[in-house]
């Protein structure tokens, strides 16, 4: 009996282990954005992501994706084309937003991505704050697209855009 017992518990721990250290890949993305000043909501896609996340050591886990510059909607036709122009995303020369991370950090409503971001051939580092629920990481951020050289208006604070991902994970 006491031999039974043992086994049935190296089997059970066994499998706490093996499913602690699995690893997730992103499968799908929703990102929205608001530009503050402007009082402008849109979507971008086109979504690609080569992440591995793992939540037994989050902290070495790597987060690696892209969308597309030409699938920006912001519920004006006329708007989106102009912002895929050259005067702003230039999406000829340069068609993707690319993020890849440099440092994961816990934190106690969940993690902080801290990484690099590249808009329109330039890159800067961004924090994104994630939390998880289930299969789902919802992360935010702030970014300023002057500091992308993407100046809508003069003020840089009048270029502030709050960003929201939803990411969808598989094992």
């Amino acid at each position: 009996m006491k031999s039974i017992f043992t086994t049935l518990l190296v089997a059970v721990f066994s499998c706490v282990s093996i499913f602690a250290q699995e690893e997730f890949t992103v499968s799908s993305a929703e990102i929205t954005f608001n530009f503050d000043s402007k009082n402008v909501d849109g979507t971008i896609s086109g979504f690609e992501s080569e992440s591995k996340i793992d939540f037994s050591n989050i902290t070495q886990s790597k987060f690696k994706g892209s969308v597309m510059v030409e699938t920006i909607k912001t519920g004006n036709f006329l708007r989106d084309w102009h912002l895929q122009g050259n005067k702003y995303f230039n999406v000829d020369k340069h068609p993707k937003i690319v993020f890849e991370s440099t440092q994961i950090v816990e934190n106690k409503n969940g993690f902080t991505v801290n990484g690099s971001l590249t808009l329109k051939g330039t890159a800067k580092p961004i924090a994104i704050n994630f939390t998880q629920d289930q299969l789902q990481l919802v992360g935010t951020t702030t970014l300023f697209s002057s500091d992308y050289g993407i100046a809508i208006k003069q003020d840089r604070a009048d270029n502030k855009v709050k960003v929201t991902i939803i990411l969808q994970l598989k094992k």
